[in-house]
């Protein structure tokens, strides 16, 4: 019997892995693609395999295709798919810590924070002695980071049971009035600002091979932290005291999960501005799809994000060609329903 769950586990697992990875490489294909230039998929193949075995790749291609998908198009949908990939696992990981599908870094104020780290970086040029390019994700990501705590104590401070729902509800807050703040700044500072507010409303458009430098190094330490501790999220979404009782340091792993959420968060709006919702829907539908275990809702998710954040650029640059619209607009169009959804089921759950 314990031979034919475990077989049927695995059968399960590989399913879920098969399709999700099925549906990036889709995903990457129709971005690299799809454009003012139709890109042949055989083409990119060609052209992809080239730049790892030179020696066997005897078709020619177009040297136009390939500077389109090399210089243009791939490094545009990489950092997509890294973005969206981070934002994902981020979610997944404040849902699982916080035991409530509504909690993503947008509604925690967590991106909202890195956007005003991110903001004050390019407005005033910062620039940190030995970390060079990477001033702006750090910068990003220590802001997101006090963003998380000030939230949490805040929600503290209105309620010691720190009820999910009031943790949300003050992320919610905090993130409309650092959108506030940001808009006064924008507001304030002439025209040169000015031109930062499309890059905050979220796009990946202009972004060469160095933003995926920056965002990669984030995402890999943070992605890694988060699986260390997936085994110890399963036990906390159970209730702190029986994590405790099961020999959970949960104040340590609730720092953990909250500093590599904050890292990647921070990382991802640095190299593409605020995008919400990703966050939000996508663990969301993973766990419906393929349960809540956060060993295997971590990289589900981290591969459909970047799935449909890339194909969500897609749209973005593809609605309205040749002008684009930003990234965030179209997230919202699809995460803002689904957020109302899962509020409206939850209501109806606790009143039934």
């Amino acid at each position: 019997m314990q031979k034919l769950f475990i077989r049927k586990f695995s059968a399960s697992n590989i399913t879920a892995y098969s399709a999700a990875i099925i549906f990036m490489v889709a995903a990457i294909l129709a971005g690299i693609s799809i454009g003012s230039v139709r890109v042949p998929v055989g083409d990119i193949v060609n052209i992809m395999f080239g730049q790892v075995l030179p020696v066997l790749n005897e078709k020619q291609t177009d040297p136009m295709y390939a500077n389109i998908v090399m210089n243009i198009r791939l490094p545009r949908v990489v950092l997509a798919g890294l973005v969206g990939a981070s934002l994902a696992i981020a979610g997944a990981a404040f849902q699982g810590l916080l035991r409530n599908p509504l909690a993503d870094p947008y509604t925690l104020g967590v991106s909202s924070g890195a956007s005003v780290g991110a903001v004050v970086t390019l407005f005033y040029r910062i620039s940190l002695p030995l970390v060079g390019i990477y001033t702006l994700p750090l910068l990003s990501i220590a802001s997101a980071f006090i963003t998380i705590v000030i939230v949490l104590f805040f929600a503290k401070s209105i309620d010691r049971s720190m009820k999910v729902e009031t943790i949300i509800l003050t992320g919610i807050i905090f993130s409309s009035f650092l959108g506030a703040l940001i808009s006064l700044m924008i507001a304030l500072s002439g025209e040169e600002l000015r031109q930062i507010i499309g890059w905050l409303l979220g796009s990946v458009s202009m972004r060469g091979w160095s933003y995926v430098q920056i965002i990669l190094p984030f995402l890999i330490v943070g992605s890694a932290v988060l699986l260390l501790n997936a085994r110890e999220l399963n036990a906390i979404a159970f209730g702190e005291e029986r994590a405790q009782y099961l020999g959970v340091n949960v104040p340590a792993r609730k720092f953990a999960v909250l500093a590599a959420s904050s890292m990647i968060t921070g990382a991802a709006v640095a190299v593409s501005g605020a995008i919400g919702f990703v966050g939000l829907v996508i663990p969301h539908l993973t766990r419906i799809l393929w349960g809540p275990d956060h060993k295997h809702l971590f990289p589900l998710s981290m591969l459909i994000g970047a799935g449909f954040l890339i194909l969500a650029d897609l749209a973005a640059r593809s609605v309205i060609e040749p002008a684009e619209i930003p990234i965030g607009v179209i997230t919202a169009l699809i995460g803002a329903p689904v957020f109302a959804f899962i509020l409206l089921r939850r209501r109806m759950e606790r009143s039934g």
